[in-house]
């Protein structure tokens, strides 16, 4: 088999996501450098749900958009089925609301992903606790929450999702901001690896929502 094949390419590709958000999540240097610069822009104008957006005084942050051909009930389902994640985002080992019910404001969820070893960080996994802080049914959520492994701390994640129909489907924007000692001794690192991993993060959910049988 031709290694330029769709068969032997398709799982490099998929093993590259993968790696794209494990390396953002645990905020290592591998990927710095691959997001463009206008994407890291500090000053960026940001969304809001429900009047409020991300943590317009962070130094580390990103935004990107995607327009998904899918309905937006489906896209809608498939972020807010929390326990439903690691079906379709492969770097989310594990996922586990901690209370019941439909997500709304003040919902909180527990998620964990590995990081691998780096020069100065070793392998660990992350384990994530997101609290919803704001949600308007099939147009915006808002969650935050710390981001804690052996080696490993985010001490603010606050991250933005809003969804709009347009022609031809659905303009799904997010925007992430990052705070704490550990990343901001590395701004440029963090920021790219933030960017990696939310850009990878669009495209499992645009795959996941296009395909007919996810």
């Amino acid at each position: 088999m031709s290694a330029n094949s769709p068969a032997s390419s398709q799982p490099r590709r998929s093993r590259a996501r993968t790696a794209a958000v494990t390396v953002a999540l645990a905020v290592t240097g591998v990927l710095a450098g691959t997001v463009p610069a206008a994407q890291a822009t500090p000053n960026s104008t940001t969304s809001r749900c429900g009047g409020r957006g991300v943590d317009e005084d962070a130094v580390i942050r990103y935004e990107s958009d995607v327009v998904i051909k899918a309905p937006l009930s489906r896209i809608w389902k498939l972020q807010t089925d929390v326990e439903r994640w690691p079906s379709w985002q492969p770097p989310v080992t594990t996922a586990e609301r901690l209370d019941h019910g439909r997500l709304e404001p003040g919902s909180r969820f527990h998620w964990t992903t590995p990081a691998p070893a780096t020069p100065t960080t070793p392998a660990t996994t992350l384990s994530i606790t997101s609290t919803v802080q704001e949600l308007r049914r099939n147009d915006c959520v808002l969650w935050s929450g710390p981001a804690i492994g052996e080696g490993l701390r985010i001490d603010e994640g606050v991250h933005l999702w809003t969804f709009r129909k347009v022609k031809g489907g659905v303009h799904v924007h997010t925007e992430e901001t990052w705070t704490g000692d550990q990343v901001e001794s590395d701004i440029p690192t963090a920021t790219a690896a933030l960017g990696a991993g939310l850009e990878a993060w669009l495209q499992d959910l645009k795959v996941a929502a296009e395909s007919p049988t996810t």
